[in-house]
């Protein structure tokens, strides 16, 4: 299992929070998905023979928000 901690901008509330951990928990190998607000940061554990950073990534872009 792999560790990333990703910057993330546009995330406002708890809906924010949802349609992340959704979105991403959704891939393949995703096994764990914590979002901070205030951080603005999104952690993710996962399977990398099953879904990369970069795949992981485009998920969180295209519910919206944008990768720092």
């Amino acid at each position: 299992m792999e560790k990333s901690i990703i910057n993330v901008e546009g995330m406002s509330c708890e809906h924010c929070v949802k349609a992340i951990k959704n979105a991403v928990g959704a891939l393949s190998g995703v096994a764990d998905v914590s979002v901070d607000l205030g951080a603005k940061t999104v952690a993710v554990e996962y399977d990398s023979s099953k879904s990369t950073l970069e795949q992981i990534k485009l998920e969180i872009e295209d519910q919206g928000y944008d990768i720092i």
